[in-house]
């Protein structure tokens, strides 16, 4: 008899399902380890935005991230609140804020990358280094591919 949890063949054999159901344990994996420092994945998107990109106003950082300006703002208040991030007037426009990362904030980025980087060799364990990089690269591509508009080359 067959197991109650087996899934049907014609869904195993679809990639779109199978690469959408690995993304939600990697996803969930990575989530329970940023919740455990009381973020979510914004709060490491907006750190590393700023760690890569320099700083910026709060409202460029909601464009850049696609993130709606007020999930923004509580997003930067959190992280300010840690001292993560420091918030001052544009001194050319006083009515934007600019945003920048602090020394603590970088360091709570690479914790967090630390974390990411745990749960890709949990997740590509039954991979080889050599597989681990011919996936690394072909999902950039299809990454790519699916958000032009990224600037992700």
């Amino acid at each position: 008899m067959a197991s109650t949890r087996a899934l049907p063949p014609s869904l195993l054999g679809l990639d779109t399902y199978l690469l959408s159901r690995v993304g939600k344990v990697a996803r969930g994996r990575f989530a329970d380890r940023l919740a455990a420092r009381g973020l979510r994945l914004w709060h490491m998107a907006v750190l590393a935005a700023l760690a890569d990109f320099g700083p910026h106003a709060q409202r460029d950082l909601g464009i850049r991230l696609d993130i709606h300006p007020s999930d923004v703002a509580k997003i930067v208040d959190e992280l300010a609140s840690a001292g993560q991030v420091e918030r001052t007037r544009d001194p050319v426009d006083r009515r934007r804020m600019s945003v920048r990362i602090t020394r603590t904030g970088r360091a709570a980025l690479r914790a967090l990358d630390k974390e990411a980087r745990q749960v890709r060799e949990e997740i590509l364990a039954p991979l080889s280094e050599d597989e681990r990089n011919a996936l690394s690269d072909m999902l950039r591509r299809l990454f790519e591919h699916t958000h032009p508009d990224t600037g992700a080359d």
